[in-house]
């Protein structure tokens, strides 16, 4: 499996009409977390994030919004800020232009939101685009720093040096509400939030009318 765990300046440059990340003159962070909802880990998550009084941004997809509407609602209940993710989790390089606009028009039936992050970060410039056409006023979100919750070959003490090794101010940081990913999130998550707040820095909700 390969990924990044830093967003190399190239990439940003390759696709710039995403953001992955967004200045801060203080020590403001963006913890968000993708696939979510779900009725068991997404708890946990707003739990580890009250302790702190943290803001995050929750990537949903439409069909677990459709299955745990609850769980969704108390997302926006504690205050957090909901993006889509598509309906059905698309790779956009693997899907038509055409079937891959649609899903992310269906989930916006169920997830009103002006911030948009493709699955696995995979969107096609065309599809870019399109939903810059279609959406004028929503954001393609990516990020700048990877836990990895999601590898299984790695454990949580990988996943918390990937995030303390790399956050600064303005980060965004990606997790998962996912059951793939709780094994090591359970363990990660918790500390990550307790060592980067006595260490100053303030978690935030990415704002939905970033410029």
């Amino acid at each position: 499996m390969f990924y990044l765990v830093k967003t190399p300046w190239l990439i940003k440059k390759l696709f710039p009409v995403g953001i992955w990340d967004i200045p801060a003159a203080a020590n403001t962070i963006y913890l968000t977390f993708d696939d979510g909802p779900h009725p068991q880990i997404t708890p946990f998550v707003l739990e580890e994030l009250r302790k702190y009084n943290a803001k995050a941004t929750f990537f949903c997809i439409g069909n677990n919004v459709e299955k745990y509407k609850d769980t969704y609602e108390a997302i926006l209940q504690q205050d957090h800020a909901v993006g889509n993710h598509t309906q059905d989790h698309l790779n956009g390089w693997n899907t038509s232009d055409d079937v891959y606009i649609k899903n992310i028009r269906q989930a916006q039936q169920h997830i009103q939101s002006n911030l948009f992050r493709p699955p696995y970060g995979r969107i096609k410039r065309r599809q870019a685009a399109l939903l810059r056409k279609l959406f004028p006023e929503m954001k393609i979100i990516m990020w700048n720093v990877v836990s990895a919750d999601f590898d299984t070959n790695i454990n949580s003490e990988k996943c918390t040096r990937n995030v303390l090794k790399h956050t600064k101010a303005g980060s965004m940081l990606v997790f998962h509400d996912s059951e793939k990913a709780f094994p090591r999130l359970l363990k990660t998550l918790p500390v990550v939030i307790k060592d980067l707040s006595e260490r100053g820095f303030v978690f935030e909700k990415i704002p939905e009318n970033l410029s």
